[in-house]
């Protein structure tokens, strides 16, 4: 079909255009699958996390990692008392010794291992909680994104969400 003057309807700039958008698409969504492709691993024989004072060994298939402040008031009495349907691994950004609970293991370690885990996952906030599920012994894979928590209160809130 010709339009006056000669030129079509269908003119290279409309099929550079498309092509171009259709690109655009393609290339946010292989962005996007590799962001969640790019979830890291932690191997426990690596990082040396201490209970009290006993090297702690994983056992369980998934784990729900919280990233916490033992200098915020009342943040280890709230982790202690957490029953989430996933078991707890609470790592103290200070390294304070607390006796475990049911469903808490309150874990500590060096400098350099908390440095190290740190920057592994990108940690830039406290509260911050990620879940992490068994690849096999003690090598696990993260399984979610790094969320901040504004406080451990949002945690309830998690509960009724199952995660």
């Amino acid at each position: 079909m010709a339009r006056k003057g000669g030129k079509s309807l269908f003119s290279l700039s409309t099929l550079l255009a498309s092509f171009f958008g259709a690109a655009m698409i393609a290339g946010a969504f292989a962005y996007f699958n590799y962001k969640f492709s790019e979830y890291k691993f932690i191997d426990f024989k690596d990082f040396a996390y201490y209970e009290k004072s006993d090297v702690f060994k994983p056992n369980k298939e998934k784990y729900i990692v919280v990233f916490y402040s033992s200098k915020e008031k009342g943040t280890m009495q709230k982790l202690a008392n957490l029953d989430l349907h996933l078991p707890i691994l609470a790592i103290d950004y200070y390294n304070r010794i607390r006796k475990n609970s049911t469903h808490t293991t309150f874990l500590r370690s060096g400098t350099n291992t908390s440095l190290k885990f740190i920057q592994r996952f990108n940690i830039y906030n406290s509260p911050s909680i990620f879940f992490i599920k068994k690849v096999k012994d003690s090598l696990y894979k993260q399984d979610s994104m790094i969320r901040k928590l504004d406080n451990l209160d949002a945690l309830d809130t998690l509960k009724e969400q199952r995660l």
